[in-house]
C-alpha cells in the first residue's frame, strides 16, 4: 500500500511541476476538451504571502530573503478526491485549475486522460521553449581565452 501512495505522490508532484509553469488559459483550454466530473470548492482561491528563505553558497546559514505572493485553492470531486493548487502570483483561476487537475489525476479513470491531453502537451511546449531559450543564449555566447605572451 505504501508503494502505491509513493507513486501517487510522485505523479502529483510531477504534474504540479508542469502546471505551475503553464498559463491558466492553456490549462483551461486543454481541460475544456474533456468531460469533467462535478466538483466543489473546498477552499476558494485566495492570495497570501510566504517567506522566501535563502542560503549563501547553498550550504550557508539560512536567512529570510523576502516575501512572495502566492495563491492557493482546494477542490473536491463528487467522488471524494481532493486536489490542492498553489501558484506564485495572484492568478486565482490558475490555482483553481491546478487544484482541479490534482484531484483528477488521483482518479484512475481520469489520470491517463489528464496525462495525455493536458500534462504531456504542456510538458512538450515547455521543453521546446527551454530549448529555444538555450539556443538563443548559445548564439550570444562569447568564448574568452588567455594568450600566453612568452616567458619573461
Amino acid at each position: 500500500m505504501a508503494a502505491t501512495f509513493e507513486t501517487t505522490t510522485q505523479t502529483r508532484q510531477a504534474a504540479m511541476a508542469v502546471l505551475v509553469h503553464a498559463e491558466a488559459d492553456e490549462i483551461a483550454a486543454r481541460l475544456s476538451a474533456l468531460d469533467l466530473p462535478a466538483s466543489e470548492a473546498l477552499r476558494e482561491p485566495e492570495n497570501g504571502l510566504v517567506m522566501v528563505r535563502g542560503r549563501i553558497g547553498g550550504d550557508g546559514a539560512p536567512f529570510n530573503l523576502g516575501e512572495a505572493t502566492v495563491t492557493r485553492a482546494a477542490v473536491r470531486l463528487e467522488s471524494g478526491e481532493c486536489g490542492f493548487g498553489y501558484t506564485l502570483g495572484r492568478d486565482r483561476e490558475k490555482a483553481r485549475l491546478i487544484a482541479l487537475c490534482d484531484a483528477l489525476i488521483q482518479r484512475r479513470d481520469y489520470a491517463a486522460k489528464i496525462e495525455a491531453d493536458v500534462l504531456a502537451p504542456l510538458r512538450a511546449e515547455q521543453a521546446a521553449e527551454r530549448q529555444r531559450q538555450a539556443e538563443q543564449t548559445a548564439a550570444t555566447q562569447v568564448d574568452f581565452y588567455t594568450l600566453v605572451r612568452g616567458e619573461g
